[in-house]
């Protein structure tokens, strides 16, 4: 009798199918993990330009005024380049000038909820979509979401 070596077909095809489920699985946690990633970055450049915002505008005793250019031009922001979402982002003060807020767009699901549920310690209040947080789950399923932190 032969012997015969190697592998065969269905061995190779199994090694192959386990291979492939590592690889997915693998490519999952990466992108969970790399997607907390970038929202950690993004919370402590909110509360650096909170933080820098308040150092700069309280001087004043007002935040009339203030504004993604403003605060570039006073070197409190390095660039205009949004923390997260999109690039329409800005800063603004209320109507009286006792808070401003920071106002974040085109952020994902998973961006809106990881913000509607951990409240910054700098942020007075926040607004999801137009509603108050905490009332209920105002996120949207698309990438269209909107954020506004209220400082004091």
């Amino acid at each position: 009798m032969r012997e015969e070596s190697g592998r065969s077909l269905i061995e190779v095809i199994g090694v192959m199918a386990i291979a492939g489920a590592m690889t997915i699985s693998a490519l999952g946690v990466y992108n969970m993990l790399r997607g907390n990633q970038v929202r950690t970055i993004a919370s402590a450049d909110l509360s650096q330009i909170a933080e820098n915002t308040k150092l700069l505008m309280e001087m004043r005793g007002t935040y009339e005024g203030v504004s993604i250019d403003y605060l570039i031009k006073a070197g409190a922001l390095k660039s205009d380049a949004a923390p997260i979402g999109g690039d329409a982002w800005s800063i603004e003060s209320s109507a009286d000038g006792a808070t401003f807020s920071i106002n974040l767009v085109d952020l994902s699901n998973n961006e809106c909820e990881y913000f509607a549920t951990k409240k910054p310690k700098w942020a007075t209040e926040i607004m999801i979509n137009g509603f108050e947080a905490g009332i209920s789950d105002n996120c949207f399923d698309s990438d269209t979401n909107q954020i506004s932190f209220i400082v004091k």
